[in-house]
């Protein structure tokens, strides 16, 4: 087991040198391979490097989640989106509207997304996190996990010592900006084509998703 690390970044007045040197040090152990803890608006996530299959099978033994539930993937801005996923018009039309933001998207992958992300399913869910400190993290390491950071059946952690609890030093760094604001997980809303189901009600309404879409 590594030694844990745990960085603590207040950045609600805005980021300060201890701020950058977090995300500095989350993503340069993202680039090593490694696992880290990290706040979201929704609760904290568990991230890696989502083409390091190594890193990636690692974070499903840590979490005890069985390797046929796929994962969500983080990105910083539409480019980085369309990087990993195909967008079709109801998704853009969502990204329009909640992103960054407490929803996940669930559209067809781009080839070179591994398959130990997606659990072979030619679809991925993709977040923007409203949150700072998350997309400053993405938008240096590239595409990162988005998975909630507890054990699998656990509850949701809403502060970096829940995950703590779970994970211990089986993970490599925790970044602790305190309680998440929303403490709720995100909307996930699969698409395909003009189909559209609502698989998981979260932070966002499903009639504010279904008024957007117009359905």
């Amino acid at each position: 087991m590594f030694e844990l690390k745990i960085i603590k970044c207040d950045y609600s007045h805005g980021f300060d040198p201890q701020c950058d040197d977090a995300v500095i040090a989350a993503a340069e152990d993202v680039a090593a391979g490694k696992l880290i803890v990290y706040p979201t608006e929704t609760v904290y996530g568990i991230g890696a490097d989502i083409y390091n299959e190594a890193a990636v099978k690692n974070l499903y033994v840590v979490k005890n989640r069985p390797f046929d539930m796929p994962l969500s993937v983080a990105v910083s801005d539409k480019a980085m989106l369309e990087r990993v996923a195909v967008l079709n018009e109801n998704a853009d039309k969502l990204i329009k509207a909640f992103m960054p933001g407490p929803i996940t998207i669930i559209i067809k992958k781009q080839p070179d997304v591994p398959d130990i992300v997606t659990s072979s399913s030619q679809k991925v869910g993709i977040r923007m996190p409203d949150n700072r400190f998350a997309l400053e993290l993405v938008r240096r390491t590239g595409p990162i996990v988005a998975t909630s950071a507890n054990l699998h059946s656990h509850p949701d952690a809403v502060n970096v010592d829940a995950a703590i609890a779970d994970f211990g030093d089986s993970v490599d760094t925790y970044i602790d900006s305190g309680e998440c604001t929303l403490g709720m997980p995100s909307t996930i809303v699969w698409l395909m084509d003009k189909e559209v189901e609502i698989i998981r009600q979260g932070a966002i309404p499903a009639d504010k998703i279904r008024e957007v879409l117009g359905c």
